[in-house]
């Protein structure tokens, strides 16, 4: 079995659940079709692995209604017949790799943010609406606010920061920074990247400090949404698990906690039980009553 976690700052594959055997290739690009990209990611790893699989289990981000067609992907590998495809929305294997099988709600955050609620009955998604139109708190979100703050700095607007220099290392022209930006392919991740050193910061300095807890006001205010979807509010099954970098630093989780509490009282925190590849690796093997069943694609 062949898993293939598609994030926006790279794609992460896995043969035959064997951790020792991980490929990381470029991340998918969202404004572009998003089917060849997997199909360019599978043959890349049939050819680094020197296999062929039986089946391949996708959670990406960048999925259109009309690209949830794993047999159009199954069609662009020229599959056998007996190889089997399965495709979800990288929520759908976020939520796995945290919960397995429980229900809660799990926050995604990584250069994009998804949230996904889990039911008995009720499934709830919450963001992951892309850079331009939603993902709050995500890496992108908390690096284009970095990006903002240096420049409001630069201008006049802002306050010193000390994410100033840390920008300068990329960008020695700053006036030029956002032309340059615009033409770079990886944009999406570029921006992104500056979210650790906000994080790092927090604490220090007072413009990262606010960006951190701004991220995590958004964040927790997506959880606590999930949790009322899902009628999961006041119940024992108010579990809150958080992956991806962006909840990887103290200052972010200790922000997100703190408020997490104030929007949802009485909802828990746990340790995610994985990452989104583990949960890739459960998609085949989800019970078939499970409400998450649904939102997987399979031919």
């Amino acid at each position: 079995m062949l898993a293939i976690d598609g994030g926006q700052s790279e794609i992460r594959i896995r043969a035959d659940r064997d951790r020792s055997r991980t490929l990381v290739l470029p991340g998918v690009l969202t404004d572009q079709p998003v089917l060849p990209q997997l199909a360019s990611a599978i043959a890349a790893a049939k050819r680094h692995f020197g296999q062929d699989f039986d089946s391949f289990c996708i959670g990406t981000t960048g999925l259109t209604k009309t690209e949830e067609d794993p047999a159009a992907l199954k069609s662009l590998l020229d599959l056998g017949e007996s190889q089997r495809i399965f495709l979800a929305h990288d929520s759908v294997s976020s939520y796995l790799g945290a919960l397995g099988e429980k229900t809660g709600v799990v926050v995604a955050a990584g250069t994009g943010v998804v949230v996904l609620g889990v039911g008995d009955s009720a499934l709830a998604r919450v963001d992951g609406w892309g850079s331009i139109m939603g993902d709050a708190g995500s890496g992108y979100w908390i690096g284009a606010r970095v990006l903002q703050a240096v420049m409001r700095e630069h201008d006049g607007r802002g306050e010193p920061t000390a994410l100033t220099p840390i920008v300068r290392q990329h960008w020695d022209d700053l006036e030029q920074a956002y032309i340059r930006l615009q033409a770079d392919p990886q944009k999406i991740a570029v921006v992104a990247s500056f979210a650790r050193h906000a994080a790092q910061l927090a604490g220090q300095d007072a413009a990262s400090s606010r960006i951190i807890d701004e991220a995590a006001q958004e964040l927790a205010h997506s959880a606590a949404t999930a949790l009322r979807r899902c009628r999961l509010l006041g119940t024992g099954d108010a579990r809150v698990a958080g992956i991806g970098g962006v909840l990887g630093s103290q200052p972010m989780r200790l922000a997100f906690a703190a408020a997490l509490e104030r929007l949802a009282p009485g909802a828990v925190l746990v340790e995610p039980l994985g990452q989104g590849l583990e949960g890739i690796e459960l998609m085949d093997q989800l019970s078939a009553g499970h409400p998450l069943r649904q939102m997987i694609r399979q031919a």
